[in-house]
């Protein structure tokens, strides 16, 4: 097993960025091998270590603490296995979201989780954080679709886990839990997707509200009806409400769509596109635009949806198809309850990120344990309890 020393004499060439206790240092391994050597190099010196990929997450979860070494991931960005009649793929940790979907559409096939910071958010760091988007209701989560995994532990090892088969029953699947981890277990080296064919086409129906119920009112008319829509999400604004309704499928399944629908406005094609665009990244535009914001996830049941957006003082976004909403605010004044998914480097140090944790929380503790004694990996990153 290559030592840290030795990972770095074989092409991965640490920089130096500053001290700490002692030389910071900057890697990228370009193979998994090479990652797993650089963990176990790292914590045989008692180095605190920082797992990263292109470091679109840093605002989210907890504080980033202090670390001895950075290693990044992004230069494992490789197709490794595609198999478009099996719906299967798998790629690198490094590869980003957009490279994965440009491959993908070739195909006519997708991974339909549709992230915040799509341009470079890679597929470790996603998986890693568990994010999704609007077609969650549909597709679901990164836990329905990923198949199999491939992670480099402290100790060297790379643990496969899962496989490239959609319904595995293989038993204890130890990739499930680095899913929402936030590399505070191990380091992601490879990810098995179950893949998607693309619907024939889209449309989607904009209904615009003054007042909540109303829009809740139709919600409901959809989610008790035959229709199965990819979307259903809620925008508050200054004006009042949005409700966004995503179809797929042939011409008569959209125009079916077009006459239940009738009181919404359809839009297709560019626009269409364009509308998804501004809400996948809302998030991301709104972190940009204000350099203190802070962002509020609200779990709740479906029924709940219209009063927790009621209730939020600024800018809301609610899967109202899903039961989550997000609060948008300018400072950490007069935030709501729920878990803080982003905010500034300098808030996350004091606040309250994650309220409630589980009965599972014990858990959770122990199986840090077992991963990693000493407590090096990506200290406090599972929103500063973990």
């Amino acid at each position: 097993m290559p030592t840290w020393a030795s990972a770095a004499d074989q092409g991965v060439r640490p920089t130096a960025c500053g001290t700490l206790v002692h030389l910071l240092m900057i890697v990228t391994p370009e193979t998994a091998e090479e990652l797993a050597g650089l963990l176990v190099g790292a914590a045989a010196e008692g180095r605190s270590i920082n797992l990263c990929g292109n470091s679109t997450k840093n605002g989210m979860g907890g504080p980033i603490a202090p670390a001895e070494v950075t290693i990044s991931t992004a230069k494992l960005n490789r197709v490794l296995q595609y198999e478009p009649r099996d719906l299967t793929i798998s790629v690198e940790a490094g590869i980003s979201y957009r490279e994965l979907s440009r491959v993908l559409a070739e195909h006519g096939q997708m991974v339909p989780l549709d992230p915040a910071f799509s341009d470079r958010a890679t597929v470790g760091g996603i998986v890693a954080a568990n994010v999704s988007g609007p077609r969650r209701r549909l597709y679901g989560t990164a836990r329905d679709m990923v198949i199999g995994m491939t992670f480099a532990t402290l100790e060297g090892k790379l643990i496969p886990s899962g496989g490239m088969v959609v319904k595995n029953v293989a038993g204890l699947d130890m990739g499930k839990l680095m899913i929402g981890s936030f590399g505070t277990l191990a380091a992601i080296a490879v990810v098995n997707f179950r893949v998607h064919p693309m619907p024939l086409g889209t449309r989607t129906f904009v209904g615009e509200f003054e007042g909540v119920a109303d829009a809740i009112r139709r919600r409901d008319e959809v989610l008790k009806s035959q229709l199965q829509p990819s979307a259903i999400d809620l925008v508050k604004n200054d004006g009042g409400y949005r409700l966004l309704i995503q179809a797929g499928g042939s011409a008569t399944v959209l125009d079916r769509y077009s006459r239940e629908l009738d009181w919404a406005r359809a839009i297709e094609g560019a626009e269409e596109e364009t509308l998804w665009e501004e809400i996948r990244e809302f998030t991301a535009r709104f972190l940009a635009e204000h350099e203190n914001g802070v962002v509020i996830r609200t779990p709740c049941a479906l029924s709940e949806v219209g009063g927790v957006m009621e209730g939020l003082p600024g800018p809301a976004l609610a899967r109202a198809g899903s039961g989550v909403c997000w609060g948008y605010y300018l400072g950490s004044e007069d935030l709501r309850p729920g878990v803080v998914e982003f905010a500034p480097q300098s808030f996350r140090g004091s606040m309250e990120l994650w309220p409630r944790p589980g009965s599972d929380f014990a858990m959770m503790k122990k199986i840090k344990q077992m991963f990693d004694p000493g407590c090096l990996l990506n200290r406090g990153r599972l929103y500063g309890r973990i």
